[in-house]
């Protein structure tokens, strides 16, 4: 078969056939002369305008502007079809009965058989409707846009792609402030760290409500988040959708700085354990210092006694008055042990030792900046958490602080210098507090344990030092406590723990 026989030849339709059609068309059409002058109009044109066929024949087309349309239309429209091309636009019109309407027009030249342009063909629809809808639709876009834009909360709507399809200025701003192009990736791996995969074969899995997330800034302190995602169904843009409309879905991410309430939630917190521990200082402080009333009371008592049983036999008259008088003693004796304010009950609970030296370094920051001392602190980047009381654990680790700055707040002494270092060896956890102060003595580093020692003269606050508290919350959670030299000089404190709870 030859290509020309592949096409069957043009159908030769009767003239009355096209006239039927250009009649009964929906659209709008009118055939003019080349000075615009109305030579046909169909039913259409009629419903369109308002004007009968015979208000129009022989009339200028121009009969239908509103006289608003923009000169510079009208000089454009008259160029291109002077040139012989087609013109396509929209025009201001005004109906028979005096209403405007707008319409988009499409006028065609006709071409005589010598090639110039015999008539004009004009066909229009009246898309004032349409235009309405148009402007309905970006005034909702511009209002939405200009309500997100202000609002302070970060929104980001993600694609299906994980793309990022519409966001807020907070959004840039956040993006801005971290240094992170794309901030909601960031934090989706923060929250959901599969949610790639999942937005693709099980979005609901990606959604989630009020869960914060941290991040990270370089060169600046850490912002926090509160972070909500939901799914949104978007209608497929795809022609090939049109009758088999598969919903795309877009995970809709909201996010609220929340930096300053953490921030103001911190030091509440510090402030809290800060009370608390000083309440502890002073409750123990009062046990230690009646306990060495009673330590030292008891000797001379024991004296007391010693004697009265030497006068037994000699004076048994005044033997039996200082046995009274000893045994008053006695009952008042065991009234003031009845007052020693006994250890605060505290639940076991799984701590980060981390965690811990943190809280108690924001509590001593006023003493260290009081007394010029740096801290270097160099915790182990992921430690396990062990089973511990946390308050007795940061007594512990504060005690070991003030000592050490103690140590070092002598006048003219001038490297105050303090390091703390945790790190995990074997099944152990390890924290050294080292300071650059001028030492102990190995007599002090014998008795620096013992209750009631201490290397302040006059006695200091209280009559211990606060080790000994340590040592016996160190030995209360299985540790123990090392007290060496510093090789860079000064003291050097190392604290053990094992992470299954039993002694070291």
């Amino acid at each position: 078969m030859s290509a020309a026989s592949a096409f069957s030849p043009q159908v030769s339709l009767p003239p009355e056939l096209y006239r039927q059609a250009v009649e009964e068309a929906d659209l709008a059409i009118s055939i003019t002369d080349r000075h615009a002058n109305i030579l046909y109009a169909n039913a259409a044109f009629t419903r369109v305008t308002g004007y009968q066929p015979e208000q129009v024949i022989g009339h200028n087309e121009s009969m239908l502007s509103h006289r608003t349309t923009p000169r510079e239309v009208y000089q454009e429209l008259w160029t291109r079809l002077a040139a012989g091309q087609p013109w396509n636009g929209r025009l201001l019109n005004r109906r028979q009965d005096g209403s405007v309407y707008l319409a988009e027009v499409s006028i065609t030249p006709v071409h005589a058989p010598d090639g110039s342009v015999s008539h004009y063909l004009g066909m229009h629809r009246d898309v004032t409707t349409l235009r309405q809808l148009e402007c309905m639709v970006n005034n909702q876009k511009q209002l939405i846009a200009s309500v997100l834009d202000a609002a302070p909360m970060v929104f980001a709507l993600l694609d299906g792609n994980g793309g990022l399809m519409l966001s807020n200025q907070a959004y840039h701003s956040m993006a801005r402030e971290l240094s992170n192009d794309n901030p909601a990736h960031a934090l989706m791996d923060t929250l959901c760290p599969d949610w790639r995969a999942q937005l693709a074969s099980d979005p609901a899995h990606c959604t989630f409500t009020d869960q914060e997330a941290r991040l990270d800034r370089p060169g600046g302190a850490p912002r926090w988040y509160t972070c909500s995602a939901q799914l949104i169904r978007l209608s497929n843009e795809a022609v090939d959708g049109f009758f088999c409309a598969q919903n795309a879905v877009g995970l809709l991410l909201t996010c609220t700085d929340i930096t300053a309430l953490r921030a103001e939630q911190e030091r509440a917190r510090t402030a809290a354990l800060k009370a608390i521990l000083a309440d502890e200082e002073r409750v123990a402080s009062i046990r230690e210092s009646l306990s060495a009333a009673l330590f030292r009371l008891e000797e001379p008592m024991n004296v007391i006694f010693s004697a009265v049983n030497l006068l037994r036999r000699r004076d048994p008259a005044s033997a039996s008055m200082l046995e009274d008088a000893l045994d008053a003693s006695r009952v008042h004796l065991d009234a003031l042990r009845e007052v020693i304010p006994p250890r605060g009950p505290e639940t076991m609970s799984n701590v980060n030792l981390n965690e811990i030296l943190r809280d108690v370094l924001d509590i001593v920051t006023p003493s260290l900046l009081a007394n010029g001392v740096v801290v270097d602190w160099l915790p182990a980047p992921t430690l396990p958490t062990m089973y511990g009381r946390s308050v007795q654990l940061r007594i512990l680790f504060k005690a070991l602080i003030d000592n050490a700055i103690e140590a070092m707040s002598g006048k003219g002494w001038a490297r105050r210098e303090l390091t703390l270092k945790t790190r995990q060896r074997d099944d152990c956890i390890v924290i050294t507090v080292a300071d650059r102060g001028p030492g102990m003595s190995p007599d002090c580093e014998l008795r620096a344990f013992e209750p009631f020692f201490t290397t302040k003269r006059g006695g200091g606050r209280h009559l211990g030092t606060g080790l000994s508290r340590a040592y016996q919350v160190a030995t209360d959670h299985g540790g123990y406590i090392d007290l060496g030299e510093n090789p860079g000089g000064g003291c050097l404190v190392t604290v053990e723990f094992r992470l299954d709870g039993d002694p070291v």
